[in-house]
């Protein structure tokens, strides 16, 4: 009932925060590294919680921990025991905890009522979702976007490559876990067993990703992928991130045919990178202003959670903010 009870405290429709990595970079992080924004857990947490502070003063509701590209493997490989890797791990959901609390601090300095001017101070449920990233995330090598891990990797290798990652995130004081940018069937069905078999007392949300409006990017059928987390009882919302807003409205109405959870939709800015050169093309994004103008749209055909991903910022989910406050339905 969490998904369902947060939904109805926020009106129907909640914000979920906005892109990290590149407001990392904008802090002055370099991450010019295999593990993106999880490096800023070993060398500038501090900035970390500046960015969930930001988005949660431009009114997130939602916010995801530093983890997606974090772990136990990952952190091995730079030398890290196993022990220290967990650790990092959690740290990921404990800078997104402290960012909260700090924010309901602001809120009660400002009484708790304010939300003129550009931040927005309002005490209100919070949730910490704590980032899952695919297991392409892990090669970095772009395979996340592919959904195309080769013949030897099966089922029973990604339930072993998430397995202790899951059970470490479900115990760190997260509100719920985020698998996010979920590339094929094949991985959505390990993380669907991951939650029974491990017996994970927190839910999760699903979230695919697509290149072509139509399926997710390893060309697997979304519906099929979405049956998977709508007949998991673990998963408690099911939804697309880190896809071009113009596909947004033919996968939420895929989606709306198989599944009876709430949907999640936190788009990429649209623009385009290039794994070459390791950036992202100019110019070929939509800006906050059209972004937004899809909000009304995709709450009116069935989304009720909204965000951003890659390449949107605190002004992105500011914008987000006001266009829910305008549909706002008080709780009865």
């Amino acid at each position: 009932m969490l998904m369902k009870d947060f939904l109805r405290q926020a009106g129907g429709s909640a914000v979920i925060d906005g892109g990290l990595a590149t407001e990392l970079e904008r802090h002055g992080a370099d991450l010019n590294d295999p593990l993106w924004s999880a490096k800023c857990l070993l060398t500038s947490p501090h900035l970390i919680r500046t960015v969930h502070l930001d988005y949660l003063e431009a009114g997130a509701d939602i916010i995801i921990s530093a983890s997606y590209q974090a772990t136990i493997q990952g952190f091995e490989e730079r030398g890290f025991s196993r022990e220290e890797g967990e650790a990092l791990l959690k740290k990921s959901v404990e800078i997104a905890s402290e960012a909260r609390a700090i924010y309901y601090e602001r809120c009660i300095e400002a009484s708790g009522a304010c939300t003129g001017g550009e931040k927005v101070l309002k005490h209100r449920p919070i949730l910490v979702a704590a980032s899952v990233g695919s297991y392409g995330a892990y090669l970095a090598d772009g395979s996340e976007y592919s959904g195309n891990y080769g013949e030897a990797i099966t089922l029973e290798t990604l339930k072993d490559f998430h397995r202790r990652r899951v059970q470490v995130l479900a115990e760190s004081g997260a509100d719920l876990i985020a698998f996010e940018t979920i590339p094929n069937k094949l991985e959505a069905q390990a993380y669907a067993e991951l939650l029974e078999e491990e017996v994970i007392k927190i839910p999760a949300w699903f979230s695919f990703n697509s290149k072509d409006g139509v399926n997710v990017v390893s060309g697997d059928s979304l519906t099929e992928c979405a049956s998977i987390a709508e007949s998991c009882k673990k998963v408690v919302a099911v939804g697309i991130n880190c896809t071009p807003p113009r596909f947004i409205h033919g996968l939420l109405l895929a989606l709306k045919k198989v599944t009876t959870k709430p949907i999640l939709i936190y788009p990429n800015s649209g623009e385009s990178y290039d794994p070459d050169k390791k950036e992202w093309v100019q110019n070929t994004g939509v800006s906050d202003k059209d972004f937004v103008s899809y909000v009304d749209v995709w709450c009116d055909v069935g989304a009720a959670l909204v965000g951003g991903c890659c390449r949107t910022t605190p002004d992105t989910i500011r914008a987000v903010y006001r266009t829910l406050s305008s549909r706002f339905v008080p709780p009865s």
